[in-house]
């Protein structure tokens, strides 16, 4: 498995797979060729379907402007490279349309690049890749899942992940100050604001749960407006986890030193099932990215609480397994519907499955590894209308179906 620091990835949304890494796959590209008459990029399958409505045309052009010569966007649908369905082609040309240089790049969830025929990484960060190995470990040494993380990348990522618990914070405060209409066609009013005013006037039960959907709805809506936000694990998914982790602190108090170990043990959550599965909704649906984001949450939420190994591990079981099928169907290929309302109930379901897991001693059924093998499984299966092409699901209704709704 990678470091931490390919999982929470710091950066602008609304997108990891479709804005995150054209844009750097862009600056690769063009470090290696700066002085082309004119470049082409061809967009591939997933990548094109829903690649306007994510802004993966923005980001190349952002790039692309700044040497004041011609870029060509090339929008292929229905074409699928053999790698990932998330695939991108560049050219280089030359004054007298002599080819300079041509690269092919996937992006394959959560910000993550792979160029055409690059390996895999050859050095590890981590040595152990499945739940009930690093458990055995963990027993092993009486230590805690977070500290795993410790061990394989140093102190230092603590370090990091304190960088990116501010970050996280930083969006939820200015999600929940923002109002007006979210970009893109779909007139989407900014819901955060609204939510939070109302969740800090209700008493009891009702009011306190409310908040965590504020959070979520915060840092989602920031996303999709382009905004500064953490993947955890994709941008698509990043609400969720930051939305409990704020929720914790606030409601029970929790130290923020104890919130940036919670962010390890989630992360080594998250790269499990990077690792084995995918995180990519372009390659397994929905279920790979807020499905993740739950499974990561319900394992921080329950180590803050003082959840054993294995109630974490039983949390983290839940929020993957109970979203098994989900598939990834954003209407007009935005980050917005369904995708901000899943973010904040993927919210409050991993405070459930906390609550779920600490009430038992952590013995259940079937372990989180099988979960993520039949999570991989199950995308798989998914027909490719169902998984981010905006051609099925939610994203075939029309605009007269959803205004009569």
């Amino acid at each position: 498995m990678e470091s931490l620091r390919e999982l929470y990835r710091i950066g602008f949304g609304p997108s990891s797979s479709h804005t995150m890494a054209p844009r750097r796959a862009s600056e690769i590209f063009l470090t290696r060729h700066p002085d082309a008459h004119l470049y082409q990029v061809e967009l591939y399958g997933s990548l094109a379907a829903t690649g306007k409505g994510h802004g993966t045309d923005k980001a190349i052009e952002a790039v692309f402007s700044q040497t004041g010569r011609a870029l060509e966007l090339i929008w292929k649908p229905d074409e699928f490279l053999p790698a990932h369905p998330n695939a991108l082609r560049f050219h280089a040309i030359g004054p007298n349309s002599q080819p300079l240089g041509s690269w092919t790049a996937y992006s394959t969830g959560g910000g993550a690049l792979m160029g055409e025929g690059d390996a895999p990484p050859s050095s590890k960060v981590y040595p152990l890749e499945t739940m009930a190995e690093i458990l055995d470990w963990c027993s092993r040494e009486g230590r805690q899942l977070w500290e795993y993380a410790v061990h394989c990348e140093g102190e230092q990522i603590l370090d990091y992940l304190g960088e990116v618990w501010k970050v996280m914070k930083q969006s939820i405060r200015r999600g929940v100050e923002s109002e007006g209409v979210l970009p893109g066609g779909l007139y989407l009013p900014r819901k955060a604001a609204h939510y939070y005013a109302q969740a800090t006037h209700l008493s009891g039960p009702i009011g306190k749960r409310s908040l965590v959907y504020a959070y979520a709805l915060a840092v989602s809506e920031e996303n999709a407006a382009g905004g500064e936000v953490v993947t955890a694990p994709t941008c698509g998914s990043c609400g969720v986890l930051p939305a409990v982790l704020y929720y914790m602190k606030r409601t029970y108090k929790v130290q923020e030193h104890r919130i940036i170990r919670s962010l390890a043990g989630a992360g080594i959550v998250g790269n499990i099932v990077k690792s084995l599965a995918s995180i990519s909704g372009a390659e397994v649906g929905c279920q790979g990215e807020v499905g993740t984001a739950c499974a990561m949450a319900s394992a921080a939420s329950t180590h803050l609480m003082g959840g054993s190994n294995y109630q974490v591990e039983y949390a983290a079981e839940m929020g993957l397994e109970h979203h098994l099928g989900l598939t990834c169907d954003p209407i007009k290929g935005l980050v917005q519907i369904p995708c901000i309302e899943r973010n904040a109930l993927g919210a409050a379901r991993a405070l459930n499955h906390m609550a779920f897991s600490l009430l038992s001693d952590g013995r259940h059924q079937v372990p989180f590894d099988s979960v993520v093998k039949v999570m991989n499984e199950t995308g798989k299966a998914l027909p490719s209308l169902y998984r981010e092409t905006s051609l099925g699901g939610l994203a075939a209704l029309d605009s007269h179906e959803r205004n009569r709704s």
